[in-house]
């Protein structure tokens, strides 16, 4: 037991002790990893589902102060009615495919019962400064059929977007069909929709929402996992060091200390 008495020095026992510590860390970021990946997994089947899946009617699925639950969320639904241009509104600091900024449009979509259907147009840009109103390309005309993707009310939490009050007239930050109700004096589906039928160049279009990377948090799993096996054999590699070269220094010490031995002289 005397060759190991060198763990019993401070510099052994720091690193023996980060070493123990290790282990358990790598594990518990090895088990985050698998939570991230299983996470992400059911929301991409989620995802992908809610997109295949046959287009309804959106009052299937949606009343006025309906939640739209995480199953609704990107189901594809159909509404007929008329688009209220006069009470169109625009949601700032919004981003398109290219990241460059500009605006949502939100436009009211009157049903044929009265009830109204908040409609994501699309992107447009900026007219210069964010204070001023955008152009914004007319929609259809009169009475029209459109398709979209059931999407549940903006918060902040969600978002990370703080919905700032005094803005310019007809700008928001957030859409909330709790608070467009009150605004339009009107019975307002919860939720909105993001318009993807009738196609149109401007407003440019939602792109469809793209899968997370699960598989990297799996890698990331297996990898932290690896690191935490890792660990003792690396601990008892440089042990093994150690003694190697403790081995090393007591021969050559020895040597040392050993006289050379003499030839005898020639008579």
């Amino acid at each position: 037991m005397r060759r190991y008495r060198f763990l019993l020095s401070v510099q052994w026992v720091i690193l023996t002790l980060v070493s123990i510590a290790l282990i358990p860390t790598m594990i518990r970021l090895g088990f985050w990893q698998q939570h991230r990946y299983e996470e992400r997994t059911a929301r991409n089947d989620l995802v992908s589902s809610a997109l295949h899946a046959e287009p309804v009617l959106v009052e299937r699925l949606s009343t006025p102060g309906h939640a739209v639950t995480r199953t609704e969320r990107y189901r594809t639904v159909t509404a007929t009615g008329t688009f209220d241009t006069a009470r169109e509104e625009v949601v700032r600091r919004r981003t398109n495919s290219d990241d460059e900024v500009g605006f949502h449009v939100l436009t009211p979509f009157v049903l044929s019962d009265g009830k109204v259907l908040l409609v994501n147009r699309g992107w447009v840009p900026a007219s210069g400064a964010q204070t001023a109103f955008p152009k914004i390309p007319a929609p259809p005309a009169g009475r029209t059929t459109i398709t979209g993707r059931l999407m549940a009310d903006e918060t902040t939490a969600a978002s990370g977007i703080k919905n700032i009050q005094g803005l310019p007239d007809r700008q928001i930050m957030l859409i909330n069909s709790e608070q467009e109700a009150h605004r339009l004096g009107a019975r307002v589906l919860g939720g909105y929709v993001e318009q993807t039928g009738p196609q149109t160049d401007s407003p440019e279009q939602i792109s469809d929402p793209g899968t997370e990377d699960a598989p990297l948090n799996y890698a990331y799993m297996i990898q932290w996992w690896l690191f935490a096996a890792a660990v003792p054999f690396g601990w008892w590699s440089l042990v093994r060091r150690e003694l190697r070269d403790r081995a090393a220094a007591a021969a050559a010490e020895a040597a040392q200390d050993t006289p050379e031995e003499t030839a005898p002289a020639t008579v």
